[in-house]
């Protein structure tokens, strides 16, 4: 299933958690396309909510963050061929977010902008 090397070491559980092509990391690597990390300024920061809603919603660094969070344990797997496993994660869930906006019944996806140029999208389902 898997070659000798990715099982050497790895309890039962985790060997059928890896993908194949994967290699387990106990590190969490960080990597950025353009080598420097985006400055980061809460007096400028904002969250913006807008196009198929009734009404944009715009949340500045404080307001996100009096939202609130929940906790969560998951595996991650990157493109990159690096996976790491039970990674612990807290942060604002989008469901939280939507309570502040009413969407427009054409709206089907979420498409997220993020720094510095990233975008991927999100079908309203999940």
């Amino acid at each position: 299933m898997f070659p000798k090397r990715k099982q050497a070491g790895l309890k039962a559980d985790y060997r059928d958690r890896l993908p194949p092509g994967q290699s387990l990391t106990e590190k969490w690597p960080v990597l950025h396309y353009n080598s420097s990390i985006p400055r980061f300024d809460p007096a400028t920061w904002d969250f913006k909510v807008w196009g198929l809603v009734k009404a944009p919603k715009r949340f500045t660094w404080a307001e996100f963050n009096a939202l609130p969070t929940v906790e969560q344990v998951a595996d991650m797997h990157c493109v990159t061929r690096w996976s790491k496993f039970d990674s612990r994660f807290e942060g604002i869930p989008i469901a939280a977010v939507m309570q502040h906006v009413e969407l427009l019944p054409e709206a089907g996806y979420v498409l997220v902008h993020a720094d510095p140029g990233y975008t991927t999208n999100l079908p309203l389902a999940d």
